[in-house]
């Protein structure tokens, strides 16, 4: 007797397992993360690359933000467990949760880069000096650094977006490996994008969140020990 609940204890519990379980969140997520994302990521796909198309690029994009914050939250939340494993229910809480807070963060960073890319695009006919693409550039990659931040907070706890903000601010700083990780993964992710296409980004946009989510530990740690009492679980 004592065997059989034994087996029936380690059954689901191996490295297998785990890994099994990780591959099908990840899968779950995914299609759920395509489905919240289609008819903005339909118009992206068909817009052609050109700098008048990108106000219409960030208005595709918008669905992106609250679909992430989901795909964080459900991942985060993720069992190891492969006979429990519910991360769709996990992913609609997360949504209808942080959808509002998502978008507070989500929106300002798509007004940010839509200004910047215009500029970038158009320094000849301003009359700019080239040069001014490098400060342009830094701004966008830091605000794009931050609003991953903010992200990753407001998706695993309940704090005022103003505070959410300035957390983000702080850690960016605070926690430089993390920093640069997050980097790393932009300019995979930028590269991805400029080298096959924006659909081919969102199908691997599951596995770019569970890499933010990792780089960010130290960071949700902090937050959790330091600015709450509750824990990222107790959103």
């Amino acid at each position: 007797m004592s065997d059989t609940a034994g087996a029936r204890r380690q059954f689901g519990e191996g490295p297998l397992a785990r890994a099994a379980a990780l591959v099908y969140t990840l899968l779950v997520v995914e299609a759920l993360l395509v489905v919240t994302t289609a008819p903005g990521l339909v118009l992206l796909v068909l817009l052609d690359r050109d700098a008048s198309n990108v106000p219409l690029a960030a208005a595709c994009a918008l669905p992106l933000g609250p679909a992430v914050s989901a795909a964080l939250y459900a991942l985060w939340h993720r069992g190891s467990d492969l006979t429990d494993l519910r991360p769709a229910v996990a992913f609609w809480r997360g949504y209808r949760r942080n959808v509002a807070d998502a978008l507070r963060i989500w929106v300002p960073l798509l007004v940010v880069l839509t200004v910047v890319a215009v500029n970038l695009t158009h320094l000849g006919a301003a009359g700019v000096p080239s040069w001014w693409a490098v400060p342009l550039v830094l701004v966008a990659v830091a605000v794009a650094l931050s609003a991953a931040n903010a992200l990753v907070i407001t998706s695993l706890f309940a704090f005022r977006t103003l505070d959410v903000i300035r957390l983000a601010g702080y850690f960016l700083v605070r926690r430089p490996t993390g920093t640069l990780a997050n980097a790393c993964l932009l300019v995979v992710a930028g590269g991805l994008t400029a080298a096959s296409s924006e659909a081919v980004t969102l199908l691997l946009s599951s596995v770019f969140a569970l890499a933010l989510l990792r780089d960010g530990r130290a960071m949700v740690a902090e937050v959790h020990e330091r600015f709450t009492t509750e824990g990222a679980g107790g959103r």
